[in-house]
Formats: C-alpha cells, structure tokens, sequence
C-alpha cells in the first residue's frame, strides 16, 4: 500500500489563459440531493466511449436496480445497469444528449417506485483482490470516467506487465464557472473517494499519488485531508 496522503504541495500559476467569473455560490451552498424518480428512465447504450453495449434485455422484462440490463460489446466498452426498478417499456432510437444531434439506442425503462436491488456481490477484503481480479469487477460494474469521453476504467487501469506509473493524478480541480460536483463530493463524500483512491493505488502501484485541488475550495481541501 502507498504512503498516507497527507503531504500538501502548493503550485504556481502559469502565463496566460483567461479566468472568468466563476459563479460557483449559486450551487456550492447547497448540499447534494437525491432527486425524484421520472415517469420514465431513457438509457443510452453508448453513454461510453468505445462500441455501445448489447442490450440483454427484452421490452416487457421487470428488472431490478443493478442489474445489467447491457453488455459490453467489445474491448473498448461498458454495460448498462438498471438505476432502479421496473419495466422495460422501449428499446429503440431516442434524442440523447449529444453534439451530433443524432438518435441514438436506448433502453427505456418505467420505474415501479420501490427501487428494488438486485442480488449483490460486495468485496469487503478488496485488498487481499489481485488487480486481474478487481479490473474484471470494475468492467462489470460499467464504471467509466466523467471527464467528457466517458472512457471505460477497466481498459485505463489494465496495465502492460512492467509498466510502471511515476504518478497517480486525481483531478479534483473542477475549473470550470458554475459547475460544482466536484466540490460538493469532497466536502460531504471524502472518505469514499479515498477508498476509490487506495483501490487506484492498489491496482496500478504508483511512485506517487497527487490530487489536485484548485484552492477556492477550502472546504473541499479540509475535508479531503481529513479523509486522508
């Protein structure tokens, strides 16, 4: 296991660029929240990047929340799970949320309100886990990054034997004006994102495991070495 994150490191600015108004106390003041469940869930099977998933579902079918109602469809890709419970009503063409303006494959769900889990599968000695072990868990889960692409975790992670990683960045800056998830997650959900962290550590062994934290967010910043 890697050294405690503990060491805070102070970088400098650089020349040029633009700043503009950050208008982030619209929303950093406000605590996250769960929002209420729609009449009606529409799925894209290519919320990744890479080749779509395969739907495994058929329309009609109740599934459960977790279940993968998706599967990989290649190297590069991910599954699709259900986010809660309920009826396939749709599997077909939709609007979705991209720069083509195009239609893309969805499944579409209509949740039943009682947010059923499926059977699930935790690793509680994920520790004593070999990266093969883990890399496969994280495919399955579908996890992928939210930086935009979208790329699949499992195919960032999976390393070349031999490889060896100098540094493990974790981009907690979160520049842009108006947006504030990142910062929001750190405040109220820094112990968990040190787990995500020690898992990372785990599976790619890096010399050195920075994160970065743009420093008008002092609470996020206490809070994230806190967890530490």
């Amino acid at each position: 296991m890697n050294a405690p994150l503990t060491s805070t490191v102070r970088l400098f600015d650089f020349h040029g660029g633009i700043h503009p108004p950050e208008n982030k106390t619209q929303s950093n003041r406000q605590p996250i929240r769960t929002i209420p469940l729609p009449s009606q869930l529409v799925l894209p099977l290519g919320m990744h990047a890479g080749a779509a998933a395969k739907a495994i579902v058929d329309v009609g079918e109740r599934v459960l929340k977790g279940q993968k109602i998706a599967d990989a469809n290649g190297v590069v890709s991910a599954p699709v799970h259900a986010p809660t419970s309920g009826k396939v009503i749709a599997i077909g063409l939709r609007p979705v949320q991209h720069p083509s303006g195009l239609d893309a494959p969805c499944i579409v769900i209509e949740p039943d309100g009682r947010d059923e889990w499926c059977e699930r599968h935790p690793l509680p000695h994920w520790q004593e886990c070999s990266p093969s072990t883990l890399i496969a868990r994280i495919r399955e889960a579908g996890i992928a990054g939210l930086g935009g692409a979208g790329f699949p975790t499992a195919v960032k992670v999976n390393l070349k034997e031999g490889t060896r990683i100098e540094q493990l960045l974790i981009n907690g800056v979160e520049c842009e004006p108006y947006i504030t998830a990142d910062d929001r997650l750190m405040r109220e959900r820094a112990e968990q994102i040190v787990r995500g962290i020690r898992i990372l550590q785990h599976l790619v062994k890096p010399a050195q495991t920075l994160v970065g934290i743009e420093d008008n967010k002092p609470e996020a910043i206490a809070a994230m070495q806190a967890a530490c």
